[in-house]
């Protein structure tokens, strides 16, 4: 099975468990967005500032691994043409489900994140895309792909691991315990014994991979992308979060 396929099938499970980004908004949600009272995440818990996004009203916005009934319909209950795009059925599952009892418009489509082919050139005013890139080994394609389907002055706004996250035993910090072991780049894949990976496979069903801020901001910029906002953030669910923030998040421009 590839790593796409397992990370596919992963979130699948955690779909299942009640994963915290894999439930659904509330109708009520759904509605104080509609009156243009809403907020979202692309990080664990800062709220993404309202500039970053402009007026929604009739844009084409596409969530990039973006599943879980959370950010598409609240989109299309503020008004914007949404297209949900992530690997996991259950995950797409989840904005139909909040889609059709809230009577919004919302199209999904499964695919994985570096694989855009499905859409045309210049298709979308805005991506939002989470923490996810972290389940992808190589994300140069990924903005590639991002830049390719956004309109001329469209907007990325994109969240992701910090790098150095990944020298810590994540096996040690689901016991509490902060244990610097791994040097980067790191990989589930590789940088683990066959019995730590058996049994992070087995905890969190997925695989993830470090990338360097040279891969991240330096790979939009790359791609083409104008770099013009940026803000950090941190899972405080996790022990080293007392000490640093664990994750980015970037707006990025498409020029005109």
């Amino acid at each position: 099975m590839s790593i796409n396929e397992i990370n596919r099938d992963g979130w699948d499970q955690r779909v299942l468990e009640k994963d915290n980004w894999s439930l659904p908004f509330s109708s009520e949600r759904i509605e104080q967005a509609r009156r243009g009272e809403w907020s979202v995440l692309l990080t664990s818990t800062k709220p993404v500032p309202r500039e970053w996004f402009g007026d929604l009203t009739g844009k084409n916005v596409l969530g990039l691994a973006s599943g879980g009934g959370q950010q598409g319909p609240i989109f299309a209950a503020a008004g914007a043409r949404v297209t949900t795009f992530d690997a996991s059925s259950k995950q797409l599952a989840q904005d139909h489900l909040v889609a059709e009892r809230d009577s919004l418009e919302l199209k999904t489509v499964q695919g994985y994140m570096h694989d855009l082919g499905c859409f045309g050139d210049h298709s979308f005013d805005l991506i939002f895309h989470p923490v996810s890139n972290c389940y992808a080994p190589e994300i140069l394609p990924v903005w590639r792909e991002a830049f390719r389907v956004l309109k001329p002055g469209g907007r990325l706004l994109a969240g992701f691991m910090a790098p150095a996250t990944y020298i810590f035993d994540p096996l040690a910090e689901e016991r509490g315990e902060i244990l610097v072991r791994y040097p980067l780049p790191y990989s589930d894949t590789e940088s683990l014994s066959p019995t730590d990976l058996d049994a992070v496979k087995s905890e969190f069903h997925t695989l993830e991979f470090s990338h360097s801020l040279e891969e991240q901001i330096g790979g939009q910029l790359r791609a083409g992308f104008h770099l013009i906002d940026m803000y950090e953030d941190s899972e405080p669910k996790r022990p080293v979060a007392r000490y640093f923030p664990d994750m980015m998040a970037t707006l990025a421009l498409k020029p005109s």
